[in-house]
């Protein structure tokens, strides 16, 4: 009897304890006296709803159950495109897509949390107002055409003043794109008449200058010619001809005489023969 009523004891605590560590369990689960943080996140630490100093890292973390409360924000890199239009200073209306890399500082998530809000509150309430405002005091500045050919430039200045801008609210700009550009029909219309018409005085450049150089050159060879035949001329000599005249000769007196006798191709004056090359 004695050992039966040891053994019943003995079943009783260990059910009691077991009983006791599935309600410890029960309650853990319910309450949660810890805090995850996955990785890209951190917690903002809340006590009533009050947040405090303290960012929690990437990792398990205890709190008190019902008194503290977690909020966690990703500071990962995230990627927004935006469509605002503005005006340039020609008056030209303006659409334009812009795409932004950005992410939250990391320990300010508290800061950020209490100022503004999550990320969606962070796009809607501070980054689409700014990349509006930026951009239109960005293409205030010049006129549709720079902005078409100096568009390097417009990126640089876009994207320092929209870090400056959100720098106020611990929020990093880590690139900006400027996807694309859209003017008025009327206006899109105008710039391609004016390439076609550059295009075009180009092309009419390009002939003249090559007539121009054709015709020099015809001018070149003409002068070379010219050269060639005076200095031909300043060559002749009376021997040097009447050498010519015996080596073409054929050894054939001609069958009409002049009319005192004499025979043409041998009495050559050389003289005359220059005068006539002239």
């Amino acid at each position: 009897m004695h050992n039966i009523s040891r053994n019943t004891t003995g079943n009783f605590q260990l059910g009691f304890y077991l009983a006791g560590g599935i309600f410890l369990l029960l309650l853990a689960i319910i309450f949660r006296p810890f805090a995850i943080v996955n990785a890209g996140e951190r917690g903002v630490l809340m006590q009533f709803g009050k947040v405090q100093n303290q960012v929690l890292d990437e990792g398990i973390h205890p709190i008190l159950p019902v008194v503290t409360s977690v909020k966690r924000l990703s500071v990962r890199v995230h990627k927004n495109s935006f469509q605002a239009d503005a005006a340039s200073k020609d008056l030209q209306k303006i659409t334009t897509e812009l795409a932004i890399n950005w992410h939250i500082d990391p320990t300010k998530a508290n800061k950020i949390f209490q100022q503004v809000g999550d990320e969606e509150q962070i796009v809607n309430g501070i980054i689409t107002p700014a990349v509006s405002e930026v951009l239109k005091a960005a293409t205030a500045k010049k006129t549709a055409e720079e902005i078409i050919t100096i568009r390097t430039k417009l990126k640089e200045e876009i994207d320092n003043n929209l870090r400056k801008r959100l720098a106020a609210y611990s929020l990093i700009v880590d690139d900006v794109s400027l996807v694309n550009f859209a003017f008025s029909p009327e206006f899109s219309r105008a710039i391609e008449s004016k390439q076609i018409a550059e295009q075009e005085a180009k092309q009419a450049e390009f002939i003249a200058k090559k007539a121009t150089q054709e015709a020099q050159a015809e001018i070149n060879r003409a002068k070379g010619q010219a050269e060639a035949q005076r200095l031909q001329r300043q060559t002749l000599t009376p021997d040097l001809l009447q050498k010519q005249a015996i080596e073409k000769w054929d050894g054939h007196f001609p069958t009409v005489m002049g009319g005192n006798g004499t025979l043409p191709l041998i009495n050559i004056n050389p003289a005359n023969v220059a005068n006539q090359q002239q």
